[in-house]
């Protein structure tokens, strides 16, 4: 899908290379991370793919084509591209600002209106939005149609530098979840800038870490966790990031119940404070008919409601946060304490209930890993003394 081959990039003769002769090739609908410290050349390698910057030596091939062989204008409009400043047209609609390349490319009215229409599902905004304008949208709604922008004329290739590096950390988290599940739905390749790690090993299919202007690994997260090329990847990572009490668990799949207290919408307020002080919990998940997760009720909004409504969909709070069973651990783990949740859902890709993670089994875990063999050991032997 995208090829560098000895790509070098020097801002005037004589002056260190800002990217030294680098090599990789990424797969089509694969998601790469380029990630370093600032300077390292991640920014300037995304630029000469698009041709916002000329390569000084080398080549890039996108879909077996030297890129340095088509007209940059063309090459551009056949490239999404998404920056962190979004840059909407604040004149325009949001419907004109996602086909503004549709547009460049001569699409007739209809084209547009449906292009528009199919892209705003896609990020769960209601039609209604292709009419407002960009200031009456939130950051992170805006940024949401800086992608579908991207998406629109169906390109092969998405560049992507730091587009969520403006927002705050729980819109974020969000918006990275939407997107990365949007990746797996429409089989683009994705090449993504960003200087924070948490996001490139929750994002990334592969990750490149870059140095000096050279590539000093690439490789899956879960290969460079557990195997950091050198000291220097060592301390870029964080040892906090490193596999090592428990390289067997990574991901949320491995340590969830999956069998979590659940109550139906349909179901009474009556039934649902019945099932808290059956099960001795003070909430519950709620469900559909198709076990697909609605959000959840406690005590509290039981207490409430109670007086005027009479069921579970009537009192229950909707806005549930929930992750992937094959989410990476860590980071479902620091999410949940930036939230301050005791909890967190899984669910699949069609929103059904899987299971659930809570701070108990996470305490469980660290007490394994830390105390558990030999506790038991001491625990046996102690018992065997006596």
């Amino acid at each position: 899908m995208l090829a560098f081959k000895n790509v070098t990039k020097r801002f005037g003769s004589g002056t260190k290379p800002a990217v030294n002769n680098l090599n990789l090739s990424i797969e089509k609908g694969e998601f790469v991370v380029f990630i370093g410290p600032s300077g390292c050349g991640k920014t300037t390698t995304m630029k000469m793919i698009n041709r916002l910057i000329d390569t000084t030596d080398g080549e890039i091939k996108v879909n077996g084509e030297d890129v340095t062989q088509k007209d940059p204008v063309q090459l551009r409009r056949s490239i999404g591209y998404v920056i962190q400043q979004i840059g909407l047209i604040p004149h325009m609609t949001v419907a004109e600002n996602i086909v503004l390349v549709g547009s460049l490319l001569k699409w007739d009215k209809e084209k547009k209106e449906k292009r528009a229409k199919e892209l705003i599902k896609l990020v769960n905004l209601p039609e209604s939005y292709l009419e407002r304008y960009p200031h009456e949208l939130s950051g992170g709604q805006q940024q949401r149609i800086g992608v579908l922008r991207a998406l629109a004329a169906d390109p092969p290739l998405i560049l992507m530098d730091e587009p969520f590096g403006a927002l705050d950390p729980i819109t974020r988290d969000s918006l990275q979840d939407e997107f990365k599940k949007l990746q797996k739905e429409v089989d683009k390749t994705i090449v993504f800038v960003t200087h924070d790690m948490d996001e490139a090993i929750k994002l990334g299919d592969k990750i490149v870490i870059m140095n000096e202007g050279e590539i000093v690994q690439a490789d899956t997260p879960e290969a460079i966790l557990r195997h950091p090329a050198n000291e220097f990847v060592e301390d870029f990572i964080g040892k906090d990031r490193l596999l090592q009490s428990r390289p067997d668990v990574t991901t949320v799949e491995q340590i969830m119940n999956a069998n979590p207290i659940t109550i139906n919408t349909d179901e009474t307020l009556k039934d649902a404070i019945q099932k808290m002080r059956a099960k001795r919990v003070d909430s519950l998940l709620v469900i559909d008919g198709e076990h697909k997760l609605q959000g959840y009720i406690d005590v509290e909004m039981v207490d409430l409601h109670y007086r005027t409504s009479t069921y579970v969909h009537e009192a229950m709070n909707t806005q549930e946060y929930a992750v992937q069973k094959d989410s990476l651990l860590r980071d479902t783990v620091h999410k949940m304490l930036r939230r301050g949740s005791p909890y967190v859902t899984v669910v699949d890709a069609s929103n059904r209930l899987q299971g659930i993670v809570t701070r108990a089994t996470l305490a469980d875990m660290v007490y394994d890993t830390i105390w558990g063999d030999g506790i038991t050991t001491e625990v046996a032997t102690a018992g065997a003394n006596d």
